[in-house]
């Protein structure tokens, strides 16, 4: 028996995987173009208003633990916020404030998961989705977005495998489904009908629903956003979100898990998961008071929001543009996130994986993307285009002039 733990080999973030290979690049003196990592904060400053909302709550003492499950003020804010959006209204005890949304996974997956269990989870997919579930035993029903309808679900496919999964009895070991809106790595918004179909099958079929919508104020390209609290009433069900994008303050890791309904399965989760919260003791107290500030204070989120969003979307728009001069590449336009997700024609490569095209990539051009595989999806790539213009520019130039390079009938 090895010292580290079997479950401790699905501890793995291909995100980051390749960022040991970029620092050590950049000790010899590399130049690196990093598009791997959704931070828009990088890129853009935090808001000035929720920076001064973070220095008042330190000067005002507000350093001592708070609430595990977030303090009332914060769980106020999100239930403001869930009102003025989407018409739902909340009780305190439906909100539990987590460490970012990678935290509200984790304590979903630990609290609902055995081993054997399963969860319903779509390809293309946000690598921790995986890592969490496979942490904690369980084992997925994989089902897939559609690239050929903009990355929406394939519904027939869907119901055909659950059909399946409840004629052999396995329906039962399904402890959730969990949906992407929008998307992380395709930048796709889900159909509103897309949305209400799946809720029709997990109605059917029983199953508890969770949406991550972290990114649920960055839409663009003409595109609607619909939340599933919107569509599920009456059906059990949890979202899970956060101001990591949306306000642009990744670091300081505040998300939150909203399980609207009482029923019994709603009603158990929500008080084991405050229990998971008060094994941790605390949220980043400072942290939690300056996003109280952020949400109430909706003038100046609007005017930030905005700027950000507008920009993103120019960015992104850019980015594809020039991805669409690379033959070696087919691009779905995203409209909402900032992520690009193309299919590589690795059979014109020189390249037998999407791992071998990244690695290189880095290696020989100093440009570090994400492999698709890694999100479940391979002869893909994921890129972030949130850097400025003349970085992107840069960077995708390399991408397409590497492609050239390395094709086969050169």
């Amino acid at each position: 028996m090895g010292f580290l733990s079997d479950r401790s080999r699905y501890a793995l973030n291909p995100i980051e995987v390749e960022d040991v290979v970029a620092e050590e690049l950049a000790k010899k003196g590399r130049g690196i173009l990093s598009l791997n990592r959704g931070d828009p904060a990088k890129y853009f400053p935090t808001p000035k208003y929720i920076i001064e909302a973070y220095v008042e709550a330190l000067r005002e003492g507000k350093t001592s633990y708070s609430k595990a499950q977030g303090i009332n003020e914060l769980s106020d804010a999100i239930a403001k916020r869930y009102r003025l959006m989407h018409g739902l209204h909340l009780k305190r005890e439906d909100i539990v404030s987590t460490t970012g949304v990678s935290e509200g996974l984790l304590v979903l997956n630990s609290a609902l998961v055995n081993p054997g269990d399963s969860a319903v989870l779509f390809k293309p997919y946000y690598p921790p989705y995986m890592a969490e579930l496979r942490i904690n035993g369980g084992n997925v029903v994989m089902e897939s977005y559609n690239e050929n309808d903009s990355w929406n679900v394939h519904i027939e496919n869907l119901r055909h495998s659950l059909s399946i999964l409840k004629k052999t009895d396995k329906l039962k070991h399904v402890k959730y489904m969990l949906v992407t809106n929008p998307n992380n790595p395709t930048g796709t918004v889900l159909r509103r009908k897309v949305l209400e179909e799946i809720v029709d099958i997990a109605n059917q079929y029983g199953l508890f629903l969770i949406s991550d919508e972290i990114y649920d104020e960055i839409i663009y390209n003409g595109a609607r956003f619909t939340s599933l609290s919107e569509l599920a009433k009456g059906v059990p069900h949890a979202v899970i979100n956060g101001l990591s994008k949306d306000y642009d303050c990744t670091g300081f890791r505040i998300g939150y898990v909203i399980i609207p309904e009482d029923d019994r399965r709603s009603l158990a989760l929500k008080n084991k998961i405050v229990q998971y919260e008060q094994v941790r003791i605390s949220l980043n107290t400072p942290s939690e008071w300056a996003a109280v500030e952020a949400i109430n204070n909706t003038a100046e989120h609007r005017k930030a929001v905005h700027h950000l969003v507008k920009e993103i979307e120019s960015r992104v728009n850019f980015a594809v543009s020039l991805l669409e001069e690379n033959p070696y590449m087919e691009t779905v336009r995203p409209n909402g996130a900032y992520y690009i997700f193309p299919k590589i024609d690795l059979k014109s490569l020189r390249f037998k994986s999407d791992f071998q095209f990244v690695d290189t990539l880095l290696k020989k051009e100093g440009v570090q993307i994400v492999w698709g595989s890694g999100f479940g999806e391979p002869s893909h790539v994921r890129i972030v285009a949130l850097a400025p213009k003349d970085i992107l520019e840069h960077a995708i130039n390399k991408i397409n002039s590497f492609c050239r390079k390395n094709a086969r009938s050169v």
